[in-house]
C-alpha cells in the first residue's frame, strides 16, 4: 500500500510512503481513502505524515502524460475529493511535514488543520508558475484561505518555492520542530486537539470554511483547462 493507517490512543496515524516521491495518482488516492475510512471509524483525530525527507511531490506527472485530457480531469477531481474529505471532515488533522512538500503536497498541507514541518533543508510551494501549469481551483481557493495574504502573490502566481522557515511565514506551516522530532511532535498536538469536544469542533470547522468548500465542490466536473 502507498498509505498505511495505525491506531494508537484514539490518534490515527496516516503515513504516505511509495518509496519514491509520494506521487498524488489513483493509488495513492484509493490507499489515502482508504486510511481516512479507517480513522473515522475508529480515531479522535488524525496525522498525516510522509516518509522521512519527502511529504509529497504532487500529482504524478507520468500520469498525467499516460491519462489522457479526460483521465487528467478526473484524477485532478479526485484530488479535490481527497482536499475536501480533509479540509471539511469532522476530525482534527495534523500534518507531519517531514520533507519536501511541492505543488499537490502544499495543497494537502492546506487542507489540514494544523501543520508543522521538520527543521531542515526542504523545498516547500506551488510550483505550477515554473512548470506552465494553470492553477485549479481548489488550490486558489485554498491558497486564499491558509496563506498569509502578503504572500499569495509571491506563493502562487509567481511560484516562489520556501525553506521550512520562509514556509511558516508564508502559511504553508504553522510551526517547524526539530529534525527527527516532528511525528511525535504531530501526535502530541493531535491528541490535544482530540480533547476538545467533538461536535463543537466538527460544527465549527465546517461551517466556517463552507464558503471555500462550497466553491471547490462546485468547480468539480468542470474540465479547467490545465
Amino acid at each position: 500500500m502507498s498509505a498505511t493507517v495505525e491506531i494508537t490512543n484514539d490518534i490515527a496515524l496516516i503515513r504516505m510512503d511509495d518509496g519514491k516521491a509520494n506521487a498524488i495518482n489513483f493509488d495513492m488516492l484509493a490507499a489515502l481513502n482508504s486510511a481516512l475510512d479507517t480513522a473515522e471509524a475508529n480515531a479522535k483525530a488524525i496525522v498525516l505524515t510522509g516518509r522521512d525527507g519527502r511529504f509529497s511531490g504532487g500529482f504524478d506527472l507520468n500520469a498525467f502524460a499516460s491519462l489522457g485530457a479526460d483521465g487528467v480531469y478526473k484524477l485532478l477531481d479526485a484530488g479535490a475529493e481527497l482536499l475536501l474529505r480533509l479540509y471539511g471532515g469532522v476530525l482534527p488533522v495534523v500534518a507531519a511535514c517531514n520533507g519536501h512538500a511541492i505543488a499537490m503536497g502544499v495543497f494537502i498541507l492546506h487542507a489540514c488543520d494544523t501543520r508543522i514541518g521538520t527543521a531542515g533543508d526542504y523545498k516547500i510551494g506551488a510550483n505550477e508558475a515554473i512548470t506552465g501549469m494553470n492553477l485549479p481551483i481548489f488550490a486558489m481557493e485554498l491558497a486564499r484561505d491558509r496563506l498569509n495574504p502578503s504572500h499569495l502573490t509571491r506563493a502562487m502566481i509567481q511560484g516562489l518555492i520556501y525553506n521550512p522557515e520562509g514556509a511558516v511565514k508564508a502559511g504553508y506551516l504553522d510551526m517547524l520542530a526539530e529534525a527527527g522530532t516532528v511525528e511525535a511532535k504531530a501526535i502530541t498536538v493531535a491528541s490535544q486537539l482530540a480533547q476538545l469536544p467533538a461536535p463543537a469542533y466538527a460544527w465549527n470547522k465546517t461551517a466556517i470554511r463552507k464558503p471555500t468548500l462550497d466553491r471547490i465542490r462546485a468547480s468539480l466536473g468542470a474540465h479547467h483547462k490545465l
